[in-house]
């Protein structure tokens, strides 16, 4: 394809990730309340009594956005991805109450990586699949920073969608997307129950493997090495800088499912040459 058309794709990839980007924010806001919500009215059942009506049921779409310092409902001018915050200079219009900068960083980081997606596979059904892998692993690291979970409603239907497209061979043969789910499962499955005997504590969440899992669906277990190398390279790195600089305390949790995640896109656009320098190195 001419460098041209490709670049104009690109770009078009770029803001409709700019768009996807502003909808994750409200997944990675709304996400975890919904969880809770709904953990709220299990116990309610399991204990026989009424859920509670207090506060209105929360979804993806409603209520509409809303400044949570005063309540000013976000219009559609002051919704567009980056320049209103820019416009806005980072405030509230009603109460000038500062906007934290992640929502502009998840917009930006969406777009570019959307964009470089479609550079990177060109008009093909990996360039799509490639996107929707990025947006959901975007949102998970968010969400796994803020609250430490990685929630089964984007981690299984990812591992599905991605055996799904390996069916046709988008990024590696059914067999190889197979053994890659189960491996990726077993694989974190079992350091959490070493570490677990060996300790006494848990070092991860049962999120953390099917992360994992759905990455060696979507990649293939040739794949995973790298993927848990690159992660884990990552996390000590941050993990180190943290204590160091942040003063962040040892016995605190640091959420690993960032770095998997991390890890995963990086193996989607570069893991068979990471792979070949790996094995070049080991002969």
């Amino acid at each position: 394809m001419p460098f041209e058309s490709l670049g104009g794709l690109a770009a078009v990839a770029g803001l409709l990730g700019l768009c996807v980007g502003s909808f994750l924010n409200v997944v990675i806001h709304r996400l975890p309340k919904m969880m809770e919500q709904e953990w709220h009215a299990q116990c309610a059942d399991l204990r026989g009594e009424t859920p509670s009506t207090a506060a209105a049921p929360l979804s993806l779409a409603r209520p509409r956005s809303r400044c949570p310092s005063c309540g000013h409902q976000i219009t559609a001018l002051e919704n567009i991805p980056i320049i209103s915050y820019l416009l806005l200079r980072g405030r509230c219009s009603n109460c000038a109450t500062p906007i934290s900068p992640r929502y502009p960083i998840v917009e930006a980081v969406t777009a570019l990586l959307s964009a470089y997606a479609l550079w990177h596979f060109g008009p093909t059904f990996q360039a799509g699949g490639a996107l929707v892998l990025i947006w959901a692993l975007i949102a998970l690291t968010v969400i796994d920073f803020d609250t430490q979970l990685l929630p089964d409603s984007i981690t299984l239907p990812l591992l599905w969608l991605g055996l799904a497209l390996n069916l046709a061979g988008t990024y590696v043969d059914v067999h190889s997307a197979v053994i890659g789910a189960m491996a990726g499962y077993l694989t974190l499955w079992s350091v959490y129950w070493l570490f677990k005997l060996a300790t006494g504590k848990e070092g991860m969440g049962y999120g953390d493997f099917k992360l994992l899992a759905a990455l060696g669906a979507w990649l293939g277990w040739q794949m995973l090495p790298a993927i848990i190398l690159l992660s884990s390279v990552v996390g000590a790195v941050v993990g180190i800088g943290l204590i160091v600089f942040s003063r962040h305390k040892r016995n605190t949790p640091i959420p690993f499912g960032p770095y998997l995640a991390a890890a995963g896109i990086i193996a989607l656009f570069w893991g068979p040459q990471l792979t070949r320098s790996y094995l070049g190195l080991m002969t």
